[in-house]
């Protein structure tokens, strides 16, 4: 459609952009009242939580469950791989991402389980039922933890600790990012709240009659539309809704992004303010017609603007807390300069990923695994001193030297990983002081909310990557952990 045709002013799209964004409050509440929607249910996207997903393993077990339920509650997407359904949620409740899958079965860790997952946790375990004819000091130790016979068929330990790690370790390696990028968003996989997030912004906001449109096709996200000069105007772009928490990328170098676009010259706007009309942290990049390329856009680079002008005294962006994203088609560069690949007309750009990328190495697959895994058949150990597990391991299916192994084979696979290794769970109450060994000497009991969250914090702590350690509980209660100083002397291995 060409200029003359377009040249009217349109009030109504220029309303709509402001009450999407939010703008004027009033009209956002007026749009809410008339749609039936609760005043105070705002969409407003959650940076602080990583849009890619954690999968939890083991999801409906004793340390599994708390996994699920903390992960949910510091703002964690999640997916849960089960093997019933209904007993899942009947565990998990309602709100949890459930897919079925089997570890023990490699084919069923396919495409679907595993998308777009950025980080595993494996609390898988063999699930046990009673026997007749356990000796006196198996069923003295093991009196109500049910831990005699596998209660399905299979569940070996071999299979279960050993084999069915090494599945799941095997195909995280295909489907994880690179260990310092952080995906920001998937449009390959796109979830719900993606595509509720972005929005057209277009120069009707300062009078012109560009048009443009954000669509999810062929597993990427299409920026297209027309960009006219009429009216003074000149620009077209999409922009995400502020996000609160914002995302903090500071241990980043900048963000990457995977696109195909027309030959046209785009920019790309990162701001750290929620203001509607603030500053903003602008680069420019060329596209290669009908070819997919990366672009990286480093921190360093970005020219802080306000209305296509650079904006001369502003500070460096605070890559900590980057509010909001836009992908912009303009006839200006900066500074009332040109545009060199500029066309008015028709444009189109896909992007299929954007991500974050340089920063450090943190964990990405977290192991729980069980202290005394080392010690069956070790020289010079007094078994009278060790705790049954370790006495009877070989009577439990070898259950500790399978457990090795399945570290070995995370060890061994090139993602970055913790395992961890406690002493005997209960269900005791958390929120204790924790003690660190390595060398696996170590003797005590841990509760299970305290190593599920021990979990969650092990993927925030780059000390913590490449790196086993056994834990047990103090004696002391505590009401926050100073993870940092725990992680800071471990050893990697």
């Amino acid at each position: 459609m060409n200029d003359k045709n377009r040249s009217q002013w349109d009030l109504g799209r220029f309303i709509e952009t402001l009450t999407y964004f939010e703008v004027i409050p009033f009209l956002n509440w007026v749009q809410q009242l008339i749609q039936g929607r609760p005043i105070d249910d705002r969409n407003i996207p959650n940076g602080g939580r990583n849009m890619a997903v954690i999968l939890v393993a083991g999801a409906t077990g004793g340390v599994g469950k708390r996994v699920v339920q903390r992960l949910l509650e510091q703002g964690y997407k999640v997916r849960a791989l089960v093997r019933n359904i209904d007993k899942a949620r009947s565990i998990l409740g309602n709100n949890v991402d459930l897919v079925v899958a089997d570890i023990t079965k490699p084919e069923t860790l396919n495409s679907v389980v595993m998308a777009n997952i950025q980080a595993v946790i494996c609390c898988t375990a063999v699930r046990v039922q009673p026997v007749e004819g356990d000796t006196a000091d198996r069923a003295k130790y093991y009196q109500g933890v049910k831990f005699y016979q596998p209660e399905i068929v299979g569940d070996t330990p071999e299979n279960v600790e050993y084999q069915g790690v090494k599945n799941l370790v095997e195909a995280a390696t295909k489907y994880l990012p690179k260990a310092d990028e952080k995906l920001i968003f998937d449009f390959k996989n796109p979830s719900v709240e993606l595509k509720n997030i972005w929005g057209a912004l277009d120069d009707v906001v300062m009078g012109g009659v560009s048009a443009s449109n954000i669509q999810l096709v062929e597993n990427t996200a299409l920026f297209a539309g027309n960009v006219s000069t009429a009216n003074s105007g000149g620009f077209a772009s999409i922009r995400t809704k502020n996000f609160d928490p914002p995302f903090n990328l500071s241990g980043y170098e900048g963000v990457e992004l995977r696109l195909k676009g027309d030959g046209k010259r785009y920019k790309i706007f990162l701001r750290t303010e929620s203001q509607w009309d603030g500053v903003g942290y602008s680069y420019s990049f060329d596209t290669v017609a009908d070819t997919w390329i990366n672009v990286r856009v480093p921190f360093t680079d970005l020219t802080p603007v306000f209305r296509a002008k650079t904006v001369k005294d502003a500070p460096k962006i605070d890559s900590s807390k980057i509010r909001s994203f836009q992908l912009m088609l303009s006839k200006f560069e900066y500074d009332n300069a040109l545009n060199p690949h500029f066309s008015p007309g028709n444009f189109a750009l896909q992007v299929e990923t954007v991500k974050a990328y340089g920063g450090v190495n943190l964990p990405q697959f977290v192991l729980v695994s069980s202290a005394g895994v080392t010690r069956p058949g070790r020289p010079g150990i007094n078994l009278d001193e060790e705790p049954p597990a370790v006495r009877l391991n070989d009577q439990l299916g070898g259950i500790l030297t399978w457990k090795l192994k399945g570290e070995d084979s995370l060890r061994s696979s090139g993602i970055p990983y913790t395992i961890i290794r406690p002493c005997a769970l209960t269900e005791e109450a958390g929120s204790k002081e924790l003690v660190f060994e390595q060398g696996d000497n170590i003797r005590g009991k841990i509760s299970r909310e305290d190593v599920a969250e021990l979990c969650i914090q092990a993927l925030k702590q780059k000390r913590a990557s490449n790196v086993t350690f056994e834990v047990k509980e103090g004696e002391n209660i505590v009401n926050s952990t100073d993870w940092q100083r725990l992680f800071y002397n471990l050893q990697p291995g």
